[in-house]
């Protein structure tokens, strides 16, 4: 594999690194928290610019409220909360006070998906891709690992109008390298192939890998692309590898309906119908357990990669 790891890390460390790095670089950006410093990895930030960090407590509507009010005064608001938090509780202010006037606002969301875990149903959001997308002049990033979560959020400061930046819990293997540009708006081709392309996103990218890795053993040659943009969709480098492979299969940690899966079928029914399998949770709510656990059952590890890949090539 062209890709390994020598440790794990959680992607919400990268979020925090990346906005402590953002206190010294650029003293306009400032930080909304609801209550969850830790939880969000703020505390350096804080460290840094404690004149600069709002605790809002647990009052998730008033912070977006509060960050537009911010945005307009010259400053780039980053909200930190659950990605539950970040979007259907205050979809309303999102959409009306930041969404709806082009907000220069970054609404960053940890502990989304599947992988909270333990926490269970309740917090596991599986929506939030789909509901971010459908607000226009909302772009949606969703990195894959500490380095491009990191990478990620310095690049979002520099980036005019609101953004919705998703990251996670668990620890995840650390493999795109540190110095590797981050280009909002540009998948990247990880991996070259010719039997099928695999659109990744978020915690699928190094499943994808993994499973890709496995089918080279099998003969089966798969191109894999890092997705970490959803919106706007990088549909050029999609495009370009399927016509190519002729089949596609998109990977996520979300519900199917909504998410990367269903913007890229979109995309190719417009342009180039392609045979395309979805792997994805499949239109339910989560439960308590590991978040290993819960990507074997609901089907979103590197094995549910694998099967989606054998199921195309024998259509």
């Amino acid at each position: 594999m062209k890709f390994t790891y020598t440790e794990k890390k959680d992607t919400r460390s990268g979020f925090g690194a990346g906005l402590a790095e953002l206190a010294d670089k650029n003293p306009n950006v400032v930080a909304l928290c609801a209550d969850l410093i830790g939880s969000l990895k703020m505390e350096k930030f804080i460290e840094k610019a404690p004149e600069r960090f709002f605790q809002v407590g647990i009052a998730e509507a008033n912070m977006m409220g509060l960050a537009a009010g911010l945005s307009i005064t010259g400053k780039i608001p980053f909200t930190g909360t659950f990605a539950n938090f970040s979007t259907s509780r205050v979809y309303d202010q999102i959409r009306q006070s930041i969404a709806y006037s082009n907000k220069n606002v970054k609404i960053c969301a940890s502990h989304a998906g599947l992988t909270l875990g333990e926490d269970g149903a309740t917090h596991q959001v599986l929506e939030d891709i789909g509901m971010m997308k459908m607000l226009p002049g909302m772009t949606v990033i969703n990195p894959c690992d500490y380095n491009q979560t990191k990478a990620a959020t310095l690049a979002i400061a520099d980036f005019e109008g609101p953004v919705y930046l998703r990251f996670g819990r668990p620890v995840v293997p650390v493999f795109i390298p540190e110095d590797m540009p981050f280009e909002i708006g540009k998948g990247i081709m990880l991996q070259e192939g010719t039997d099928v392309t695999i659109v990744a996103t978020g915690h699928l990218v190094w499943e994808s890998l993994l499973a890709s890795d496995e089918l080279e053993k099998e003969g089966i040659s798969c191109e894999v692309i890092n997705i970490h943009t959803i919106k706007p969709l990088d549909e050029e480098i999609i495009l370009k590898s399927v016509e190519k492979t002729g089949k596609i299969v998109t990977a996520e940690e979300h519900n199917y309906i909504g998410g990367l899966g269903e913007s890229v079928a979109g995309m190719l029914a417009r342009k180039r119908p392609t045979r395309q399998e979805f792997v994805a949770v499949n239109d339910t709510f989560g439960e308590s357990a590991t978040p290993a656990e819960l990507m074997k059952k609901y089907k979103i590890d590197s094995t549910a990669v694998k099967e989606a890949v054998k199921r195309i090539l024998d259509k």
